[in-house]
């Protein structure tokens, strides 16, 4: 067992996530030998354990949680009703127990003949011999068991010694070793309790909430990468396979899954110039233990220029070649100063990911490497020299690749996350009971089909089209799908369901012709949708959508073309307000449709003479405007027509999407593989207390940047699921009037991932959550007023997803897809009971049969 302790040390980490370690499943066991009560009583029949942090240095807590099976909980909560009035601590005592982790607990291990391993420690409130046992599913790795005792016993020492473990020679070690204490075996009823709880599948489990949040200190471990997440199924590391895995019904014991092998290293290209070269040690994530695995203790990493904006990392041993990558966005390079770490990931020819970690034993080292590695990153995405950036903007660049922690707004966003919890909380009470009645009429739509009074339908789209984009209504409680040149209308339903309404068949021009629109806005308090027809980029078009069809087509000029638009200020779509604004490659102007001929306002124009592939805007309440580019950069305006108050510079990677809070402090931009978060309130200065968009920063004040990506295990894991590289949706924040933002959503692949915004602005490690799906999401966003619930838009189906229904990120959450049940008519049930989708198979059904359809 101490022979782990160079894979433990790595498990401490930065102290910012949930959790050191965890296994993953297993069952909880209160030991009673002398109680007239029961010689055992099964506590949780499926539960996960942890070692967390505490707020207090060197103290740390064992927790075990309860987790539920499908439906589970909901139908608990049901039962429950007439305990509404108990308290918080009550109800999470119910699902979760507590131990400070101290050599009293006399905490061991044993494997028990018929192979399950078992942790004991005793009860310190029970009577004398009483103690709890955690048996372990035989699906958690041999390997995260043994460390999951040391790091127990490296927590022991440093509470009793209040130093770090790093300093514990092995016989230190061993006095908080007690395994020479039997664990009594279980008794023959206990054990038939125990067999069929392992039997019990235990698919689409919820573990409970946790004790903890943001108050209770940062808890977490410096790769963050590393904690265990362990999975019942069962894949390949080596070669890695591109297909999900469901979840195992069977009861035998998982087979035993090779440990992760460090691919062939790729033929380098000849180096033009080395940019930087150190020395530091290498470990490889191994998927089935969760863990990052040392490779070599000392390879040679190099960054170099190979051509014309072209660069190369290579990582070289003493006896061979580890791996060669050339220098792109998808490395999603993550560096962490405070233990010396970079990750990255490392894709082969055939598209397999893998995940490496780079540990330096000095700060200088990483800096001089993060540098040159920042320099060919920057050079490949904008195809200009480092040298010629300026100093803040190089600056800039850095700091937005670093685990930074906005400390200064920490505290003051801490009463906002909890309100925000409680919020949740409260509206997913009652969703939770909306999924178990089956006699929502808001789970049925009906199939696209002009001609209502059809009695059947075709259940499979035969017009080769898919769901494209998504507009989520503000006054109405509406939400529209765009579907080639057809537009789906649904009511959200009080027990927030989506329910179809009407089917928008044909999208065409006043003069007739049909188009598929490319974007969509709702406008004059949801009575009108903007749309934009591609085939035309001088034009808009306005639907009116009470008689479902296309009224004008409004000019906008001859010259400048429309690239996108957005609403004047935050919220006008719910005000009769007729201005927008629109954007050309190089212009911001607005848009007035009153004007006769064109509905270019020309004293509101801002024209430059660069062109500068503007991509997306987004505005504030107060109608303060920040506009996007395909370069990467950012500017922020006061008002139309005038220069940009502030410029931020370019990271390099495209914008993709652009959203704004309310109040104008965040800005949010959407890249291919990241997520960018901006404070833009000024801090220090003549202008502290000014917004970005009032006043300009100072030349040596930046805003700071906060990059939101997925942690490179994650995104190594994706990929080994789906083949596909990250391409992040739009992202956005839940939005409402008087309401604050607390949460952020986007999706890539099948793969929808919210953020809690407090937790992000704290620093915690694994801020995200993720819902994984059968098929690509292809829009997505929150249900207005609330961050309870996201509207999701899959090729086929149309769903409104509860947010407590999301997960952290583990190997099963990764690998297993929400599935739709089947109901008793034999076809699928809409993905959650919450929306709208279609029947597959090609079946005929009767309409009043049709639970999934286009529509």
């Amino acid at each position: 067992m101490f022979m782990l302790r160079n894979v433990s040390k790595f498990l401490f980490g930065d102290a910012s996530k949930e959790s050191i370690i965890e296994l993953a499943q297993g069952q909880l066991y209160l030991v009673r030998p002398l109680s007239p009560k029961g010689y055992s009583e099964l506590i949780f029949k499926d539960a996960a354990a942890s070692i967390r942090r505490t707020a207090q240095e060197f103290q740390y807590q064992l927790v075990v949680q309860r987790a539920y099976e499908e439906g589970e909980e909901e139908l608990l909560a049901d039962g429950d009703g007439e305990n509404g009035g108990l308290d918080g601590s009550l109800v999470l005592d119910k699902d979760e127990k507590i131990f400070l982790l101290d050599e009293g607990l006399h905490f061991r291990s044993e494997t028990r003949p018929e192979g399950d391993k078992v942790f004991a420690w005793r009860d310190l409130s029970g009577d004398w011999g009483d103690h709890f046992e955690f048996v372990c599913d035989r699906s958690v790795a041999v390997a995260t068991q043994g460390t999951f005792e040391l790091v127990a016993i490296q927590c022991q020492y440093e509470r009793k010694f209040r130093k770090s473990h790093q300093t514990a020679t092995e016989s230190d070690l061993r006095q908080f070793s007690f395994s020479d204490q039997t664990i009594p075996s279980p008794a023959p009823a206990r054990k038939a309790l125990a067999s069929s709880a392992a039997s019990t599948p235990r698919q689409g489990r919820t573990v409970a909430p946790a004790a903890f949040t943001d108050d209770d200190g940062d808890e977490a471990d410096a790769a963050a990468e590393m904690a265990p997440v362990e999975s019942k199924s069962s894949k390949p590391s080596t070669p890695m396979a591109s297909k999900p895995a469901g979840p195992s019904t069977s009861t035998s014991p998982a087979p035993k899954e090779a440990p992760t092998v460090a691919p062939p290293s790729a033929v380098h290209p000849e180096p033009l110039e080395t940019l930087v070269q150190e020395t530091a040690e290498l470990h490889l994530f191994d998927f089935p233990s969760g863990t990052f695995v040392l490779q070599d203790p000392s390879v040679t990493a190099t960054v170099s220029e190979t051509g014309r904006w072209q660069y190369w990392l290579q990582i070289t041993g003493r006896d061979q070649e580890w791996l060669g990558q050339a220098v792109i966005a998808d490395i999603n390079p993550v560096f962490n100063f405070e233990y010396l770490s970079f990750i990255f990931n490392h894709y082969t020819a055939d598209g397999s990911a893998y995940s490496w970690l780079l540990r330096f034993k000095e700060q200088a080292m990483i800096e001089r490497f993060q540098e040159g590695l920042m320099q060919a990153l920057w050079e490949q995405l904008n195809e200009l020299k480092w040298r010629k950036a300026k100093e803040e903007d190089r600056d800039y660049v850095l700091e937005a690749f670093q685990d930074l922690t906005l400390k200064d707004v920490a505290e003051e966003e801490g009463e906002d996350e909890e309100e925000g919890e409680g919020e949740d909380e409260e509206h997913d009470g009652g969703e939770s009971e909306d999924v178990e009645d089956g006699d929502d009429d808001g789970q049925r739509s009906e199939h696209y089909d002009s001609d209502e009074s059809a009695d059947d339908v075709d259940t499979r789209p035969d017009d080769g089209n898919v769901n494209s984009q998504l507009a989520v209504g503000y006054k109405h409680d509406r939400s529209f799908v765009v579907r080639g040149s057809k537009i789906g209308v649904f009511k959200h339903t009080p027990n927030n369901n989506l329910e179809f309404s009407t089917n928008i068949s044909k999208v065409q021009t006043p003069g007739g012709k049909l188009f598929s629109p490319t974007k969509v806005m709702l406008h004059a308090e949801d009575s009108n949708m903007i749309l934009q027809n591609d085939a035309d980029p001088h034009s808009l078009y306005r639907m009116d959508l009470e008689y479902g069809k296309v009224v004008d087509e409004w000019k906008i000029d001859d010259d400048i073309a429309v690239t996108t638009f957005a609403p004047s200020k935050k919220f006008a779509q719910m005000s009769a307000e007729p201005t927008f604004l629109g954007l050309s490659r190089n212009a911001l102007y607005r848009i007035d449709p009153r004007l006769a001929g064109h509905k270019l306002v020309e004293s509101e124009l801002k024209q430059y003479a660069s062109n500068n592939d503007f991509s997306a805007a987004a505005t504030t309440e107060q109608g303060y405007i920040a506009v996007a580019s395909n370069k990467g950069d950012i500017r922020m305006f006061d008002r139309v027509g005038i220069n940009a108050k502030t410029h931020i510079p370019a990271l390099g990677d495209p914008i993709l999407g652009l959203d704004v809070s309310a109040d104008g402090r965040w800005l949010l931009a959407t890249c291919r593989t990241y997520l960018l978060l901006i404070d833009t309130l000024q801090k220090d200065g003549k202008h502290a207390g000014k917004l970005g968009f009032e006043r300009s920063f100072a030349r040596d004040a930046k805003p700071q940047p906060r990059r939101l990506g997925l942690q490179p295990a994650h995104v190594a894991q994706f990929q080994h699921e789906t083949g596909a590289a990250l391409a992040f949706t739009p992202a956005r924040f839940n939005t409402g009037q008087d309401r604050r933002e607390t949460s952020i959503v986007t999706a890539t692949g099948p793969f929808i991932v919210t953020w809690n915004l407090a937790k992000v602005l704290a620093g915690r490690k694994d801020p995200y959550s993720i819902k994984r799906y059968a098929e690509e999401v292809k829009a997505d966003n929150f249900k207005y007023g609330s961050d309870a619930n996201v509207i999701v838009a899959l090729p086929n189906e149309v769903n409104m997803v509860a947010k407590h229904t999301f997960r952290k990120p583990t190997r099963e959450s990764i690998s297993t897809p929400s599935r739709a049940r089947t109901s008793t008519g034999g076809a699928p049930a809409v993905a959650g009971r919450r929306g709208s989708g279609w029947v597959g198979g090609g079946a005929r059904l009767r309409r009043d049969d049709v639970v999934d359809s286009p529509y």
